[in-house]
């Protein structure tokens, strides 16, 4: 038995090596690591086998493979075959990787998407597990699977981001669900952090970007203002000196307008270029706080590496963000809800979990046809709680749902009145468009 072992990105590489060392992964005679670049434009970022400490991640595998390559120039989220290309491609793959004929077992990426979701395809009688390392895990499936997927579907291994928090990927199918503890990814990032040297203050803000222009939730202006806003939180906090990790896709040009601002403010900023992984920079330089918008990195700093955190902008976003099930609503609800709003995670509350049952009420109304048994704790929750969480719904949705509170429920013609009124209406307004049709023709004849 074979395992392949798929990582689309840096932090997914890490997460998996933790996997590899906590014993999480498949059973298997041979665990075959797959490059794949998920980035949309991968010409413009460092490919995985060239980020720093790659050879101490990788040797937690037999061996490695590079899918992005073989498929060159294609970029691997194009790659979709058509059903006639699949036994095509499964011999190709299976002579360029040396796989022979035997049994596999895939560990991918979220399979609902493609290059994943093509290996699955591709690879038709293997057995699917799915790894996952971000905050996205914790949402519900963004689409219906294909029978013949979930069939093979045996289980998820997440990494617990946020201490007892349970994920809703995939949980209508009620898979096996392995755990990586935050200690032993933390492992990983110590690790990587003692050949990473960084000339830095330590009594420093990190700001971690993100390119949310990408998201289409804001032009470039709109996102150079929240990124300011993330250094007046520093200049609040009497903090002087700022480091900056830029988005991978973001501009130079926008960096350097914020350089700009920092200086104008008083900031000794500081552009970091690195490939290292945010968790690496504050493995090795401990900065004072992690301010960024909800970037999976605030809950690394704040659950693996102990580090104090600050979240800005986040309830702009839960209310501009669409279409409502957009995969990135369950991240924004955590960040806001945890760094906003204070809730406790799940493992620190000796109560009531309101972050679960927010999550799960979230959850329900981004993808109800998926996740009918939380209908209820919907329900339970947005009446108890709807005033204090009001930002992570929209009235919309709850409308369409017919959920609580009805008071928030937005007015309607087609609601305000019964089907059986409405239906005599529309009988009387064409009986009457008939009768003007009938009088405008008989004062024509009499005109003539």
């Amino acid at each position: 038995m074979i395992a392949l072992i798929e990582a689309s990105s840096y932090f997914q590489l890490a997460s998996l090596a933790a996997m590899a060392d906590a014993g999480l992964l498949p059973e298997a005679d041979e665990h075959v690591l797959v490059l794949v670049n998920g980035s949309q434009i991968p010409e413009l970022t460092t490919p995985l086998d060239q980020v720093p400490g790659f050879t101490k991640l990788a040797a937690r595998f037999d061996r490695v493979v590079d899918f992005a390559a073989l498929l060159a120039p294609r970029r691997p989220f194009q790659f979709n075959p058509r059903e006639d290309e699949l036994h095509i491609f499964e011999r190709l793959l299976r002579q360029a990787w040396d796989l022979g004929d035997g049994p596999l077992t895939l560990v991918l990426e979220s399979i609902q998407v493609n290059p994943a979701r093509a290996l699955a395809r591709i690879f038709f009688d293997a057995q699917l597990w799915v790894h996952s390392d971000g905050l996205m895990s914790y949402g519900p499936t963004r689409s219906k699977l294909a029978l013949s997927l979930r069939q093979r579907l045996m289980g998820t291994i997440h990494v617990d981001l946020v201490p007892g928090l349970a994920p809703h990927l995939l949980a209508e199918f009620e898979p096996e669900r392995k755990e990586l503890h935050a200690q032993q990814l933390a492992q990983v990032f110590t690790e990587l952090a003692v050949d990473a040297h960084f000339d830095l203050p330590a009594s420093s803000a990190l700001i971690l970007g993100q390119y949310l222009g990408s998201l289409g939730l804001m032009d470039s202006e709109e996102e150079f203002a929240l990124h300011v806003q993330m250094l007046q939180e520093a200049v609040n906090r009497g903090i002087t000196s700022v480091l900056f990790k830029a988005h991978p896709s973001a501009s130079a040009t926008s960096a350097a307008r914020l350089a700009t601002v920092g200086a104008e403010m008083g900031l000794d900023f500081r552009l970091l270029k690195t490939d290292h992984l945010a968790e690496t920079v504050i493995a090795s330089v401990r900065p004072q706080v992690v301010i960024s918008c909800f970037s999976t990195g605030l809950a690394t700093a704040r659950y693996i590496l102990d580090t104090e955190v600050h979240a800005v902008g986040t309830a702009m976003m839960l209310q501009a963000l669409a279409p409502y099930e957009n995969s990135n609503r369950i991240p924004l609800s955590i960040i806001h809800a945890l760094f906003v709003q204070d809730i406790p995670a799940p493992a620190h509350q000796e109560d009531t979990d309101q972050l679960s049952e927010l999550l799960a009420a979230v959850a329900y109304c981004m993808q109800p046809a998926q996740l009918p048994q939380l209908r209820e704790t919907a329900e339970e929750f947005l009446t108890e709680n709807y005033l204090g969480f009001s930002e992570h719904f929209k009235r919309r949705r709850i409308t369409k749902l017919d959920l609580p509170p009805r008071y928030v429920h937005l007015a309607s013609s087609k609601r305000s009145l019964p089907s059986k009124v409405r239906g005599a209406s529309r009988k009387v307004l064409r009986r009457g468009s008939k009768r003007l049709d009938k009088l405008s023709k008989s004062l024509g004849r009499l005109a003539k």
